[in-house]
């Protein structure tokens, strides 16, 4: 994996910090790598649907699954999350919000009859 130089201020130029630059991309990232997880996770388990091989059988033959293999390998080589977040933060196609704060409203209270 070699490294690649990135654009600091081409980087945050949009979002205006550093800092909420990098705290969109590490929570963008996380985002995307649940979402892979969950493709995987679904995937492997239509291969295991599939192979109807005891336990047995498979510590007599030693050898995995090909199509595991295949699926895992394509895993792999796919871009790494957090390239992919920075890569969407630099090309601004994140639409930044901000959760507004809950202002509590208090009723008036009634004024007691003396």
């Amino acid at each position: 994996m070699s490294v690649k130089p990135v654009d600091m201020e081409q980087f945050y130029g949009n979002i205006g910090d550093i800092y909420e630059a990098i705290a969109i991309t590490s929570k963008r990232a996380r985002q995307i790598h649940a979402e892979i997880k969950i493709e995987l996770n679904q995937r492997l388990e239509t291969i295991q649907q599939l192979t109807s091989t005891t336990e047995t059988e498979e510590e007599l033959n030693g050898s995995t699954n090909p199509d595991q293999l295949k699926i895992s390998l394509e895993f792999e080589q796919r871009p790494k999350a957090t390239e992919v977040a920075l890569r969407e933060v630099m090309e601004r196609k994140l639409d930044v919000r901000y959760k507004e704060p809950e202002v509590k409203t208090e009723a008036p209270k009634e004024k007691e009859a003396e």
